[in-house]
């Protein structure tokens, strides 16, 4: 029997742990050749460059798309998209894929989406229908429209997709793969590695032996001129507080991603940060392990309303850009308020831990999708069902 060949294309480091054990579960398939495209910032050194983990991990690169566009503005995000359907559409004329999978929401991913479809060849979609009241919502409700296989990672999720009118045969709540690095990471007893030693770094390199805080914060696409505010108001309630170290990690490289690393460089040269170190990036696995003993995650990453309601690990949500997601628990809201953050810090520290929950899954979703993947009819034409 043929294997069919399914065409993964990573866009950026949070795409390779939200991909990672449905990338092992489709190399290990019988029925399946992966194909993997590395494209955009997954490739650039300055955002941690995800490809070394994925080739140290023993993934084969098929092609690499080199589409970024300098500028980190609303430009270059459209001029990178367009690029990248360029390029994509040559990559998938060589490779002659049977499936094209694209993650979530990112601007890069409608190049593969817009790319995929044209070319008439089966689209799959993993963490569509999903809410976030920012530019990621309508990329990723557009992708849904293009898509012909949706992987969801929740029954909320699953339940939005199916009343945008994609036929429900379509449509599986597999979870989200990266809770099952969650599970795995769950079970440790304390950190399994050394970060200073294995990511390298600037700043202080305080003990964590008694504690730390993790902070990760994005600018946010539709308020990309407030990015260096923004990341001011959490830089100064850094240096307010006395307490545990803090961790930080770099932005992603979105609109307003060049105001955000500007404030913390600015930042630095005229305050002291006191115990704080500053990662480009870590191995998804890793990072997932600091998280789970951490005192909790400061910012507005998915990370902490996705695999932090897993763990259990409290969250300090800075701001609108994970606004009507579906939360846990664990997360606290704030606005951009230097005082309220404290205040929020103060309060996880004065109740620590979190319950589990299965919002976004159990932890086997990437078994689910690789068979999904490798059983189902493809089709690329859709019923309409509204």
């Amino acid at each position: 029997m043929q294997k069919r060949k399914i065409c993964v294309v990573v866009t950026a480091r949070p795409s390779y742990s939200r991909i990672k054990t449905a990338l092992t579960a489709f190399k290990a398939h019988p029925q399946i050749e992966l194909q993997l495209v590395v494209a955009a910032s997954a490739l650039l050194e300055r955002y941690g460059t995800a490809i070394h983990y994925m080739e140290a991990d023993g993934f084969k690169i098929d092609a690499k798309v080199f589409n970024v566009l300098e500028g980190e503005n609303l430009t270059a995000a459209a001029k990178t998209t367009g690029i990248g359907i360029l390029e994509l559409s040559s990559v998938f004329e060589n490779l002659q894929p049977d499936v094209v999978v694209t993650i979530a929401d990112r601007f890069e991913t409608m190049a593969t989406a817009i790319a995929a479809s044209y070319m008439n060849i089966p689209l799959a979609h993993i963490q569509g229908g999903e809410v976030t009241g920012n530019i990621d919502e309508k990329v990723r409700h557009s992708i849904t429209k293009l898509a012909d296989y949706h992987l969801v990672a929740s029954e909320d999720a699953r339940e939005r997709v199916i009343k945008l009118g994609e036929e429900p045969d379509r449509v599986y709540n597999t979870g989200c793969p990266s809770i099952d690095l969650a599970r795995e990471v769950q079970k440790s007893q304390g950190l399994t590695f050394d970060p200073y030693e294995n990511y390298g770094g600037v700043g202080a390199k305080p003990d964590l032996s008694k504690g730390y805080w993790v902070v990760m914060q994005h600018p946010v696409t539709n308020e990309y001129k407030d990015s260096r505010k923004h990341i001011e108001t959490t830089l100064e309630a850094i240096r307010q507080y006395s307490g545990f170290p803090v961790l930080w990690f770099w932005p992603n490289v979105d609109a307003g991603s060049d105001g955000t690393s500007t404030g913390i460089r600015s930042y630095r040269e005229r305050f002291d940060l006191g115990e704080v170190h500053f990662f480009k990036n870590m191995q998804g696995h890793d990072f997932l392990n600091l998280l789970n003993h951490s005192k909790g995650l400061i910012g507005n990453s998915s990370v902490g309303i996705r695999e932090c309601s897993y763990l259990g690990v409290p969250v300090i949500n800075i701001g609108s850009r994970q606004h009507r997601r579906h939360r846990g628990s664990n997360v606290i809201d704030v606005d951009y308020n230097t005082q309220d953050i404290l205040q929020a810090m103060q309060q996880i520290l004065s109740n620590p831990k979190a319950p589990s929950e299965t919002i976004y899954g159990t932890g086997n979703a990437g078994a689910q999708i690789a068979d999904i993947l490798a059983k189902v009819e493809l089709r690329f034409h859709k019923t309409i069902v509204y």
